[in-house]
Formats: C-alpha cells, structure tokens, sequence
C-alpha cells in the first residue's frame, strides 16, 4: 500500500460516468528498490487504480528509467525497460489479471544524442517490445533555477534545436515511431519548432508543456499562464502534434494538493485546472486531445477515481462521441493500439 494511501482514503467518490470507455495513455511501472523510500508501482498496483470504478480498457506505458541493464553498450540499457514492461503487458493480456489490457502500447527512451546511431538502439526496442513497441521519450524538461528538477535525461535547455539530437530525432519517422514532447513551458517554441521541421513525424505533447508553479514561478500563475497560452496556441498549428492533457497534479505545477490535510475533491481538480484543458481543447480540438492519469506520479495529489472524475466533470456537457475521442479513440489511434 501506498504511504499516502490512507490520505487519498479520505476523499472518496462515487464513479461518474463508469461505463465509458478510457485507454490511459500516460503511466508509469517501476521498482526503484535501490532507492531508499521509494515504493514500487507494479502489475498489482496499476490493477488497483485502473479498478476503482472507471472503465479502463487498456493503457499506455511511459518510460521512466525502469529495469535498466546493468551490462553492455550504455546506450542499449534502456532496451531493458521495455524487456520488463513488455512481460508485464504479456501478462495483462493473458486475461488472468482481468480485462483491461496494461501497457499495450509502450514508449521507452532511446538517446537521440547519439544521431543516426540511434537507429539500432530503436530496432532493439521494437524487437523487446513484442509488437507493442510505439515511440520514443527524450525527455527534454529543463530550468535554469535549482528548485526545479530537471530530466533524468540530464537536457540542456535547447536540447531539441541541437542538429546532433535532431539527427537521431530523424530516425524515428523511418521506423514509424512517435516522439513524447516533455518540456517545461518555457520551452513549448522549441517544441513547435521541432514539429514544424519534421512534418511526417507525430509527437505527444505531455502534460500541457509543464507549466511551472515552484521556485522563481511561485504565486506568479498569472504570469506563466500568460507565457503558456500564446505558446500553446502556436505548438496547436503544427498538426503532427496531439497533446495529452494531465499531469497538472504533480508537485512542480505549484497547486500543492499533497500539502492539504484532505485531498482535492474532483470539483477542486476542475475548478483549478479548467482553464488549462478548455484552452488545449479549444486550440487542439477534439481530435488531437487525449485525456492521461500520469499515474503514479499524480497519485501524490488524488486518487486515480478522484482525477477521472474531475475530467468527466469538465466534459460533462460534450456528446458521447466527442467523450470516446477524448477518452479512448484518440489515444488509440495514435498509439495504435
């Protein structure tokens, strides 16, 4: 069990709309038991949250430096982590653990630094990941003040306008593969920039372009939104990029849910967050938006119910078809699962 298990135990909902269809496009699976305090996220756990009422049918995995080798070329240890999740979703799909299918699609990470070289490093993981295998996430988050955690990529702050990762970037089309933008919004014009270069490739962006609200971005909401709008906007007329909206509930975005003695209810969530997913929506369109738990990450703030609720209450007016594109079709079509 979770250490904040009893917490999120606090608030409790009954489930809205539990019938609707939901592929869970953003989540992560990770042992980290090297490092003292960390708690496993496994088959078990992701089970658990995907049923507490929401109709989840399948999800996506997002790589997150999980199981990495411990042998051979650096560059082929990630390959690892798709070994490892490629086996999880083996299991899902043996029907043993219940309907829903966890990590049908996968996304690793592969070094785009390395230029062309990368392409064997993409062939490895399409061949580890049974058919599953979808994209790739270099993760490229990065700010100059220390109260931000930057990527366990170790990026630099233009990292994607550097011709050697644009290099690797390259690659990626050939072997129809899907690139996760996961920045920090100050960098969304990098994003755009990189999408405008490389029309036939399709990238993802997470979690709204990472909105910051700790550090020097404290108590100036205002301030970034009024950075975040205009350059999400722009990212929008690049129409090889679909944007996944969540993510909002981690600590970096500066709401502090985790610090409450209660968490957030599901009409808390919506209240704070709508105006960042009514802006994507607004400039996306119901077509290229995509609704993810982030989870485990977000756990730190709600439960895995709590936050579905909070989506389906934003969309409570939307027809039933605009609601199983956001909820399931799109994620499925672009994951192609």
């Amino acid at each position: 069990m979770a250490k904040n298990q009893e917490w999120l135990d606090l608030v409790t909902e009954e489930t809205l709309e539990p019938d609707l269809p939901i592929c869970d496009p953003h989540h992560h699976l990770w042992d980290f038991r090297n490092i003292p305090g960390a708690e496993p996220y496994l088959l078990d756990d992701i089970l658990a949250d995907i049923s507490s009422g929401h109709n989840v049918v399948s999800t996506v995995f997002i790589e997150c430096t999980s199981m990495y080798r411990t042998s051979g070329p650096v560059e082929m240890r990630p390959v690892g982590e798709t070994e490892f999740v490629n086996g999880v979703a083996a299991m899902s799909a043996s029907g043993l653990y219940g309907p829903a299918r966890v990590a049908a699609g996968i996304v690793g990470l592969a070094d785009l630094t390395l230029g062309s070289r990368v392409a064997e490093v993409l062939a490895a993981h399409i061949q580890a990941g049974g058919g599953r295998f979808r994209g790739i996430r270099h993760a490229a988050s990065w700010d100059a003040s220390d109260a931000v955690r930057n990527s366990h990529t170790n990026p630099t702050r233009h990292l994607l306008a550097e011709p050697k990762f644009r290099e690797g970037f390259a690659e990626l089309a050939k072997q129809d593969l899907s690139f996760e933008g996961w920045i920090f919004h100050p960098q969304i014009a990098d994003l755009t920039d990189l999408a405008r270069a490389f029309p036939d490739t399709t990238i993802i962006l997470n979690h709204f372009g990472g909105p910051l609200g700790i550090g020097p971005y404290a108590g100036k909401r205002d301030e970034v939104m009024g950075e975040w709008r205009p350059a999400i906007a722009e990212l929008a007329t690049c129409e090889n990029v679909v944007a996944k909206l969540g993510g909002l509930a981690m600590k970096v975005n500066g709401f502090g849910w985790h610090k409450g003695e209660r968490p957030p209810t599901s009409e808390a969530l919506a209240a704070a967050t709508r105006p960042y997913y009514e802006h994507c929506l607004e400039q996306f369109g119901v077509e290229r938006c995509l609704f993810e738990s982030n989870f485990p990450v977000d756990r730190a703030s709600a439960s895995y119910n709590v936050l579905w609720n909070s989506f389906k209450r934003m969309t409570a007016d939307y027809s039933v078809d605009e609601k199983r594109k956001l909820y399931h079709d799109n994620a499925v079509r672009t994951y192609r699962l």
